[in-house]
């Protein structure tokens, strides 16, 4: 649970607009679902650039939701819903992929329709919509953590100029 609070307190003490906070955390997490582990980091900056968001969020949002513990669900989801959207059978039945051969000899077109195409094309609607409810979910966090934080500021402001230190002589 330290790991999270930690990640969750980075986020709301960024010094970015409310909008521009919650569109890293987005972008990243949008990125998270897709099949390019590599440039997921790159395609969040990307992504957070064109809607202004902060890159520094994207950079956690992809860290938060795109791990080693997260990725096995997201890789099995993605491909069953692309099965499902592509509307294909199985086709790998009986028969078996060399990942590490296709990788290593970089055959991407003998990759593509087996794993990415379905992976991608899956990828898009839990995307979109864990991207939009994290956007909202942050939007209002950063939101009332800002607004809590400059009314603290504010108050201990007031007291500072209403009990000033006293001067030696």
């Amino acid at each position: 649970m330290r790991p999270l609070r930690y990640l969750t307190m980075r986020v709301l003490r960024l010094t970015a607009s409310p909008h521009a906070v919650a569109m890293g955390v987005a972008a990243g997490t949008f990125v998270s679902w897709t099949p390019f582990i590599g440039v997921h980091f790159i395609m969040a900056f990307v992504l957070s650039y064109l809607f202004s968001g902060n890159m520094v969020a994207a950079a956690l949002g992809c860290a938060a939701f795109g791990n080693p513990l997260t990725y096995p669900f997201i890789w099995g989801a993605t491909w069953e819903i692309g099965h499902l959207l592509l509307a294909r059978q199985d086709t790998m039945q009986g028969h078996s992929i060399d990942l590490g051969a296709l990788f290593h000899e970089l055959h991407f077109s003998e990759l593509w329709r087996p794993v990415l195409e379905p992976m991608l094309v899956g990828s898009i609607p839990p995307a979109l919509l864990t991207s939009v409810i994290v956007y909202f979910a942050t939007f209002y966090a950063v939101k009332g953590f800002q607004a809590r934080r400059r009314e603290r500021l504010m108050t201990r402001a007031r007291a500072r100029l209403s009990h000033p230190a006293q001067e030696t002589v």
